[in-house]
């Protein structure tokens, strides 16, 4: 309540707060004052102009005094000295609209969904239900992404608040960081996370804590790393399907298959062309934006994005598997994908396949060598381009402008 009583004028918010927990407070506030919360997945001031075209009242809320995004701003208020106020239950609405969540852009320019609070709140229960978070204990979270990623936001804040069960306020980044993070709350405890986290995880070195459960999204995940996970934490991995438009909408144990199940309520159902999401929490019927196999009523296999696929010479291949795998050779850190045309003056016109990867201890012949052994030819990166890193966001995914751009400065140098 004192938090929504130093909210200005305008109906939009962006939450930029990186405390977990004062986060969660302004969005509870932001609901309290009948605002909608603004949550894209980046703050880079190409997207913060976009915000501000979308709704130009947006202010932003922040509890860093260094912040310096372009809008209005308020900080989070210091509870020195503040008044207690007494008690009472809130009754919002389920249909108030309570965000606009936007896409992460990894497919182009990022796109803005209404979600209301009744289907936010019925998301994660359903959720809570299937990691098994509901059995009376008090289970404790501690996640690596951030809460403005609909992933986070659904899996750390909102889960704790409609689940009874409690999350860690920080963001830990760094291996040891998210090892003394985790090991610093009580069991049982659950660790949400991306593949590039976990897979950094991994290779660091360090002592790894018991986790109850460990969450993945973002990015498939494969059963190689999820059975890795699985013995190195002592724990059972699940990894989460959905998408910024439904929301979560499917689950899967990793390491044990590579089905998906559907959340309760929810079916798939095919035309022409894709496959479209409807029923239990999802707003309204919703083309996926990937290749879906329906294989049971409430089971599917996933087969890469729609945008991903590649047709080259006669041959069909995703850039999801072309990356599966680049990034499954040994020694190779990171590596990606890309589609590159050749210069409009060239007589080919033929699409070809570019790829940045980072592996310092190999060349280009020897990474060249093993995808001879797992791919098409015609799908070998020219060039393949050695970089130190990749682009990848607070979530470990490549938004689609970041990773041409840096492309094709990576291709100027080489």
């Amino acid at each position: 309540m004192r938090v929504a009583a130093a909210l200005p004028g305008g109906r939009h918010v962006l939450n930029a707060c990186s405390d977990r927990y004062r986060f969660t407070v302004t969005f509870a506030a932001s609901l309290v004052a009948k605002k909608v919360s603004l949550l894209p997945s980046t703050q880079t001031p190409e997207v913060i102009r976009q915000l501000t075209e979308f709704a130009p009242d947006v202010f932003c809320l922040t509890d860093d005094s260094r912040c310096q995004i372009d809008l209005p701003r308020v900080r989070f208020p210091d509870a020195a000295g503040a008044q207690t106020v007494p008690w009472q239950p809130l009754q919002i609405e389920p249909e108030s609209l309570a965000a606009y969540v936007f896409t992460s852009g990894s497919t182009g320019t990022p796109l803005p969904y209404k979600k209301t609070w009744g289907r936010l709140v019925n998301c994660v229960r359903f959720e809570a239900e299937r990691l098994g978070l509901l059995d009376g204990r008090s289970h404790a979270i501690v996640g690596t992404v951030p809460p403005q990623h609909m992933y986070g936001f659904e899996s750390t804040v909102l889960l704790a608040l409609q689940s009874g069960n409690a999350f860690s306020a920080g963001r830990p980044f760094y291996p040891a960081d998210v090892c003394s993070e985790l090991g610093s709350v009580p069991q049982p405890r659950m660790l949400v996370s991306t593949p590039v986290h976990l897979r950094t995880l991994l290779a660091a070195g360090v002592h790894l804590p018991s986790a109850d459960l460990v969450l993945s999204a973002t990015a498939p995940l494969s059963q190689n790393l999820a059975r890795e996970v699985e013995q190195r934490f002592e724990t059972r991995l699940l990894e989460i399907y959905g998408s910024t438009e439904t929301g979560q909408i499917a689950s899967r144990r990793t390491a044990h298959t590579v089905e998906w199940q559907l959340f309760s309520g929810v079916r798939l159902f095919s035309d022409t062309e894709q496959t479209w999401a409807e029923g239990g929490h999802v707003e309204q019927p919703t083309p996926m934006c990937d290749v879906l196999e329906v294989t049971a009523r409430d089971r599917f296999l996933l087969h890469g994005r729609l945008s991903d696929l590649v047709n080259i010479a006669g041959k069909r291949s995703s850039l999801s598997y072309l990356n599966h795998q680049l990034n499954a050779i040994p020694g190779v850190v990171d590596g990606a994908f890309f589609v590159r045309e050749e210069d409009e003056s060239s007589s080919t016109g033929v699409t070809r396949v570019a790829a940045l990867v980072v592996a310092p201890s190999l060349d280009a012949a020897a990474v060249t060598e093993q995808l001879r052994k797992r791919i098409d030819p015609v799908f070998l990166p020219r060039p393949l381009l050695f970089v130190d890193s990749l682009p990848r966001n607070d979530t470990g995914k490549l938004p689609h402008e970041a990773l041409l751009s840096f492309a094709t400065n990576a291709m100027k140098r080489a």
